[in-house]
Parts: C-alpha cells; structure tokens; sequence
C-alpha cells in the first residue's frame, strides 16, 4: 500500500493579512501580519521583544501581561490587529536606559520575590500599572493578594511577592 506524505507547512499562514502600526515601548512599528495573529506572537516573533512570556495561552496565568494604552492586558487573548493604533508597554521598557531597575524590579530583587522568573514579567507588568494609576493603594495582604489574582506563581509562594508589593510602594513613595 502507497502512502503519499502531507504537503509541507508554509512559513507563513495562508490567512488574511493586514498592515498594523503602534507604538511599542515608545517606537512606532508597523508590520503585516495575519488577522489571527496574537498580539504575544507579534511582540515576541515579529519585534523580537521575548520578555513578555506565553504560559497558559487562556488568559488565566498572568505571564503574557502587558500594558496597552496603559492598562495591564493580556497579550495571548488580544489580537495584534486590535492593538492597531495603541500604545504597548512590555517589560523590556521599565527598566531605565542606564539599566537601573524600576522600583518594582527593585523590590522584587531586594525582596526575594521571584525564584524561576518565569511569571516575574507579567507580574511586574502588572504591578506597575497599577502603580501608574492614581487613587490609594491597598497594601493590606488581602489588597495586595486581589492585585496579584490575576497572575499565577507555581514556586513562590507569594509571600515575598507581596513584601515586594509594600517596598515598591516605599520606593516610589506611594506606602
């Protein structure tokens, strides 16, 4: 019996395309790309920008949060066209150009709030938009534990995570 192999994958979807432009990380970029193109997969494929990390790709662990017209988002539910004309933050622009960490990395590092770092980025993302926010900030453990719900950690713990919350806030002077 005769078996015939399957044609080859291309290297790029026979889906729809579309031109797209936004500004990530302060620089307009401007790509075609496939309408079913995650807004993750256009940062981390297309920009070459692999901080954001994909872990679940259900929205329910945290690890792909970015900030889209700053807002903290998750990249593997958005689509890169719906982005088109926004303003998105990845980890790789909190940190300064001199390479001094963001007080959130800083409480992060002083604090012990991370082990494998997998899930760091999404919750630093997370944790920065919600500083950038006016109003008062709940630093109970409760306040803090619903700040972080939206972002799983398998190797923490989170009890260092939320000390890094409280010396974050110190360091930006928002305690």
């Amino acid at each position: 019996m005769a078996r015939t192999m399957k044609a080859a994958i291309p290297d790029r979807s026979a889906d729809a395309e579309i031109d797209v432009s936004m500004t990530v990380n302060g620089e307009a970029v401007s790509r075609t790309v496939s309408v079913r193109m995650l807004l993750s997969d256009f940062l981390r494929h297309e920009l070459g920008l692999t901080g954001t990390h994909v872990g679940c790709e259900h929205g329910v662990c945290g690890c792909c949060t970015v900030l889209i017209n700053g807002k903290a988002g998750r990249s593997c539910l958005t689509l890169a066209v719906q982005a088109n004309g926004y303003d998105i933050r990845t980890i790789e622009s909190v940190t300064a150009a001199d390479g001094t960490l963001h007080p959130v990395q800083q409480a992060f590092k002083e604090c012990h709030g991370l082990q494998c770092g997998y899930c760091t980025p999404g919750m630093v993302m997370n944790i920065v938009a919600r500083f950038e926010e006016p109003g008062q900030l709940d630093l109970s453990d409760e306040g803090i534990r619903d700040l972080l719900s939206g972002n799983l950690c398998r190797c923490t713990g989170y009890l260092n995570i939320i000390a890094a919350v409280r010396r974050a806030a110190e360091l930006l002077g928002r305690a």
